[in-house]
């Protein structure tokens, strides 16, 4: 049996992960929340197989998320789950220790294939992630300017990017906003921006940001 832990802040949506997963002989949801603190505390107590995590938390982002939790002393397999079809963050995502990522655009059979194939200590990639994944291999630097972003640098790029104040990323990334402004100057010198807007425009347009 595998045992799931499901993260996502919209409850319909973590509601339906859970009924679909739990409908499957194979497959238990043990626990489930909206936060990343919260997915945190859980994997810490439900020792879960397989974590089922939403990229984008209003608490923590999937990756401090992962990071923190490939560091508990019995760490689950972690699922990506987004909106996002980046190489981008699927690449940082697996370097963090995660060992899935999926586009929630994917048939729900591939969803189910994808926590089995992880439970297995197998990697999972969704094919049109994992298409741009290979032929970034050969695309010089220039063509993904993203890539030069720590990735520091790009959790505040792209809460900046989707219109929150200096203040409120400090507070969602624990940090002054002295060293948020900090972020932010070396954010637009390396990509030769000139303000927030323009950081909007570059998220937008590098598919790191889904406005609604």
């Amino acid at each position: 049996m595998i045992r799931l832990v499901v993260v996502d802040d919209h409850t319909i949506v973590r509601s339906g992960i859970c009924r679909l997963l739990d409908a499957e002989s194979d497959m238990e949801v043990v626990a489930q929340t909206g936060s990343g603190h919260e997915a945190v505390r859980l994997c810490d107590e439900e020792k879960p197989d397989v974590l089922v995590l939403d990229y984008g938390l209003p608490d923590l982002d999937g990756l401090e998320t992962t990071r923190q939790i490939v560091q508990l002393s019995e760490a689950p397999k972690i699922l990506i789950l987004t909106m996002h079809a980046s190489e981008e963050y699927a690449t940082r995502l697996i370097r963090a220790g995660a060992s899935g990522f999926i586009v929630k655009t994917a048939p729900t059979a591939q969803l189910l294939d994808a926590v089995r194939k992880v439970s297995r200590n197998q990697l999972f990639v969704s094919m049109p992630i994992m298409e741009k994944m290979v032929s970034r291999v050969a695309q010089p630097t220039t063509d993904r300017p993203e890539s030069v972003l720590s990735n520091r640098e790009l959790q505040v790029l792209i809460r900046l990017a989707q219109g929150m104040t200096t203040k409120e990323v400090a507070d969602a990334l624990h940090l002054s906003t002295s060293t948020v402004d900090t972020y932010r100057r070396r954010i637009l010198e390396k990509l030769d921006l000139r303000n927030n807007a323009d950081m909007t425009r570059f998220a937008i347009r590098r598919n790191l940001i889904h406005l609604e």
